[in-house]
């Protein structure tokens, strides 16, 4: 049987307008001298730790609204980073897949882990890029926004309305964190996961995450077979059961990689979970051992 389920605004410049001006008393009849310089037009940028209505892939100073996080809100800005070196210098803003891209994600992506404690990928969370509009980028703007999201499941991941700040979420017994699910299959393939307690009949629990940073999308499609081994030993260390042959008669595995679209911009988190096929567990398989989770 396969062990495994795949699954710009530019801010205006003031004009001053002087006509028909006669020295008064008490003027030096220079009216250069006294006025202080116009400063240099400044690109809007939007603000960090701050929540969100929306969540969008482009901010423009017309439509930015920010909400109080103790209200309803759907992302929260976590970090505004800049394009520097070669990124920065770019006549365009960068296309998705892009390096620069990548190398902005993988900062989003420490200051996630910062913020939340832990990595997002093993919660119900999504984090995403905000840029500026191609006008704003043309005129000098080079921020990238990082955003954050709770969401429904990890079947699931639109946005979900929250009030609160994620900060610190995944510290201690985070409600967010996945746990265990009774997989819904139809026939081989699998449908939804069923989140439950771990209390509760169920057959799949989540085990971790490994990254694969050198592989490429197409690449990673063709290797189920290397996504199951490598679910395979954060299972074996989870469970605290040996990796040999007789790991896969104690377990199989369920992985969910990023999309197409996510894995091109950097994020390359594959989620893992222990899939027991053949016997319904009512426990967390947590260093469950040899003797809680047998080879059979």
């Amino acid at each position: 049987m396969r062990r495994w389920l795949p699954a710009l605004v530019l801010a205006g410049v003031t004009t001053i307008l002087l006509a028909g001006c006669a020295p008064t008393r008490g003027a030096d009849g220079d009216l250069t001298d006294d006025w202080p310089a116009l400063r240099d037009p400044t690109p809007f940028a939007p603000a960090a730790d701050t929540c969100l209505p929306r969540v969008t892939a482009i901010v423009q100073a017309s439509t930015y609204e920010t909400v109080d996080c103790a209200r309803n809100h759907v992302a929260e800005a976590i970090h505004v980073g800049t394009f520097v070196g070669p990124d920065a210098l770019a006549e365009t803003r960068p296309e998705p897949g892009s390096s620069a891209l990548r190398r902005a994600r993988a900062e989003c992506d420490q200051r996630a882990r910062e913020m939340l404690g832990g990595d997002w990928h093993a919660a119900r969370l999504a984090l995403s890029l905000a840029l500026p509009s191609g006008p704003a980028w043309s005129g000098g703007a080079r921020w990238f926004r990082c955003d954050l999201s709770e969401t429904g499941s990890i079947d699931n991941t639109r946005p979900v309305n929250r009030t609160g700040s994620l900060r610190g979420a995944l510290i201690g017994d985070a409600p967010l964190t996945h746990r265990c699910f009774d997989p819904k299959l139809i026939g081989d393939n699998l449908n939804y996961m069923q989140p439950v307690l771990c209390t509760e009949p169920h057959r799949a629990e989540f085990v971790g995450v490994y990254e694969e940073r050198d592989v490429s999308w197409a690449e990673f499609s063709r290797s189920a077979e290397q996504a199951h081994k490598r679910c395979m030993e954060l299972i074996a260390t989870y469970a605290a059961v040996p990796n040999d042959v007789d790991l896969p008669y104690r377990a199989g595995s369920i992985y969910y990689p990023p999309s197409q679209r996510e894995w091109e911009d950097g994020d390359r988190g594959v989620r893992c979970f222990l899939w027991s096929d053949d016997r319904k567990l009512t426990r967390s398989m947590r260093g469950a051992g040899p003797k809680g989770l047998p080879a059979i």
